[in-house]
């Protein structure tokens, strides 16, 4: 995808101002200062759901030729020390995703777009219409390609064995529920989440509100959009 495609982009209805950023050259991870986290942590929980079909779209999404979790180096360090926080603690960091590729968000758009495939509907979306997906849950400029952008769970561990906590919805589901702070949850549920916000903010993640799991760590983030390959 071209700069100028991707800022024009950047600029549709729907698109926060902070999300318009220019398309860098990089062409390998090594280029965009990015770093797999299982360099750090070789163990790390990892449960890429875009690399597989289950998630969204209900597919392997297009820039995605691995499983693996890569973010720049200082971001990779901080989530790195929060998981060694937590395992102190019983638990464990699940992530599902984290630098995520320009030409993904492009598929996620072409997704979005067509309203004939609703096959994942009851999973993701079950209070709304395909057709309103754009815009305010899918983004054509994410984040998560400037590469300090991650999402993720917590899990509780005894004896080796871990289980996800409840936090009241899974991963992507494009719904009020998913808002960190959404009234209806339970009180275990907030309990859940609010252990992984402040677990989070020790190493200087910020929360964004209407996803319980996304975090981003604005001071290691790229000025540019990446679209290298995760392989």
């Amino acid at each position: 995808m071209t700069t100028w495609l991707f800022l024009a982009l950047a600029l549709a209805p729907g698109v926060r101002a902070d999300d318009a950023f220019p398309l860098s050259h990089a062409r390998t991870a090594a280029e965009a200062g990015l770093t797999d986290v299982r360099s750090l942590v070789p163990d790390i929980d990892e449960d890429m759901r875009y690399a597989g079909a289950d998630n969204f779209t209900g597919a392997p999404v297009d820039g995605y030729r691995a499983p693996k979790c890569f973010l720049r180096t200082a971001a990779a360090k901080a989530l790195a020390a929060v998981d060694a926080d937590l395992r102190g603690e019983g638990y464990r960091l699940r992530v599902w995703d984290c630098y995520r590729p320009a030409r993904a968000v492009a598929a996620f758009v072409r997704w979005a777009g067509d309203l004939s495939d609703v096959r994942t509907k009851a999973a993701h979306y079950p209070n709304l219409g395909k057709d309103k997906l754009l815009g305010e849950y899918i983004a054509p400029v994410s984040g998560h390609s400037r590469g300090a952008t991650v999402d993720l769970t917590l899990t509780r561990c005894d004896g080796g064995h871990c289980v996800p906590l409840d936090m009241g919805t899974d991963f992507d589901v494009f719904d009020p529920l998913a808002h960190t702070d959404d009234p209806r949850i339970t009180a275990a549920q907030r309990a859940n989440r609010q252990r992984l916000k402040r677990a989070m903010q020790a190493h200087g993640f910020v929360n964004y509100p209407a996803e319980w799991w996304h975090y981003s760590l604005p001071a290691a983030a790229s000025a540019a959009i990446f679209d290298v390959e995760v392989r």
